[in-house]
C-alpha cells in the first residue's frame, strides 16, 4: 500500500505539469501568424468579407492574420488544401455555401468532407443574392428577362464563380422554374465573372451583393431582382425572383472553420474573438452596406445552420434534377 501510494505521489507533479502546459499553450495562443484561406478570387464576396475579418482579427489577437486565396473548382480546391493542413490553430478556412453545401450534394469526388474534416467556429454573415445583367442588355424586369431568353435560347450566357458554385446553381434553377435555357459559363470566383458580365462576353450572373455591389451602383452592371424569399431591407427596391418565378429561393452565408482535430482552447479563443470583431459597429455597418446580414454565432448554432442548409439545397438539387454536365 505504501509503494502505491508513493507512486501516485510521484506521478501527480508530472500530470500537474502536463496539464499546466497545455492550459499555458492555450493561454500563449497565437505565437505566430495565421493563415486564412479564402477559396475565392481576390475582390469577390468571401474575399472581401475574409479581409475585413482578418484586419481586424490581427489587431485583437496580437498576430497578423494572412489572406491566402485559393480559387477554382468552386472552392474545393481552397478546401482541400485546408483540410489537409496542420489542426493547430494557425490555417483557418473561410467556408462558403458551395463548400459545405452545395458540392457535397453534387459532386461523388470531393477530396474533402465538410463535416469530418473541419471544425466550426462561427458564421460570418447571411444574403440573399441580386441577378444583374450587363448594362446595355435591352431588358428592365426578371419578367422581360425571361421572355428574351425564351426569344433566343441557349443564346444568353450566365456567368458563375465555378461549376457547383451557389451562381450555377442559381443559374440552373432559374433555367429549370423560368423554362428557358441560358448557357452556363464558368469562371475562377465571382470577380473575373462579374468582369465578364461588365464587358459583355456574358450577359448576366446571379452572385451576393458584396460582390456586386460596387459595380451596381457604378452603373456598370443593372441589378433586376434578390434571390430571397423576400426583399433585401439593404436592397429595397429590388423585387424578388420569386415575384416572376414562383418557388425561386436560394441564398449565401460565409463563416470560419477550422481542421478538424484543432484543440478546442484555440477554437473557443477564435471564437472569442470573432464574435467580438462581428460585433463591432463598424464591421457591422460595412457588411450591411455591402447588402448582406452580419452574423457571429456559437460553433454549436453555426453547425446545425450547415445541417440545414445542406438538406434544404440537397433537397433543392433533387427535386430540380440539376446535374454537373460541364
Amino acid at each position: 500500500m505504501e509503494s502505491m501510494r508513493r507512486r501516485v505521489l510521484t506521478a501527480l507533479p508530472a500530470a500537474l505539469l502536463l496539464c499546466l502546459g497545455a492550459d499555458a499553450r492555450a493561454q500563449a495562443y497565437p505565437v505566430k501568424p495565421l493563415r486564412l484561406i479564402v477559396a475565392d478570387a481576390a475582390g469577390g464576396a468571401p474575399d472581401q468579407l475574409g479581409r475585413a475579418l482578418a484586419a481586424k482579427l490581427s489587431e485583437s489577437l496580437g498576430q497578423q492574420v494572412v489572406v491566402d486565396n485559393r480559387p477554382g473548382a468552386s472552392g474545393a480546391l481552397g478546401a482541400d488544401i485546408a483540410a489537409r493542413s496542420p489542426a493547430d490553430g494557425y490555417t483557418l478556412l473561410l467556408t462558403t455555401t458551395s463548400i459545405y453545401a452545395i458540392l457535397p450534394s453534387l459532386k461523388r469526388n470531393l477530396t474533402y468532407d465538410p463535416v469530418r474534416d473541419f471544425v466550426p467556429i462561427s458564421r460570418i454573415a447571411s444574403a440573399s443574392n441580386v441577378l444583374v445583367i450587363n448594362a446595355s442588355l435591352p431588358v428592365q424586369s426578371v419578367a422581360e428577362l425571361v421572355a428574351l431568353a425564351k426569344s433566343k435560347p441557349g443564346v444568353l450566357n450566365y456567368a458563375s464563380a465555378g461549376v457547383g458554385s451557389p451562381a450555377h446553381l442559381a443559374g440552373e434553377m432559374l433555367n429549370l422554374l423560368a423554362g428557358i435555357k441560358l448557357t452556363h459559363v464558368p469562371y475562377k470566383g465571382a470577380a473575373p465573372a462579374l468582369l465578364d458580365v461588365i464587358a459583355g462576353s456574358a450577359q448576366l450572373i446571379i452572385t451576393s451583393p458584396i460582390s456586386a455591389g460596387a459595380h451596381m451602383k457604378a452603373g456598370r452592371v443593372r441589378a433586376l431582382a434578390v434571390t430571397g424569399s423576400a426583399r433585401n431591407p439593404s436592397l429595397p427596391e429590388l423585387p424578388t425572383i420569386a415575384e416572376t418565378v414562383p418557388g425561386y429561393e436560394i441564398s449565401q452565408s460565409w463563416g470560419i472553420v477550422a481542421p478538424a482535430g484543432t484543440p478546442a482552447p484555440v477554437l473557443k479563443r477564435l471564437n472569442d474573438e470573432i464574435l467580438a470583431v462581428m460585433n463591432l459597429p463598424e464591421v457591422r455597418e460595412q457588411v450591411a452596406r455591402a447588402g448582406a446580414v452580419p452574423a457571429g454565432d456559437s460553433a454549436e448554432a453555426f453547425q446545425a445552420f450547415m445541417a440545414r442548409e445542406r438538406q434544404r439545397l440537397q433537397d433543392v438539387i433533387t427535386k430540380t434534377g440539376i446535374v454537373l454536365a460541364d
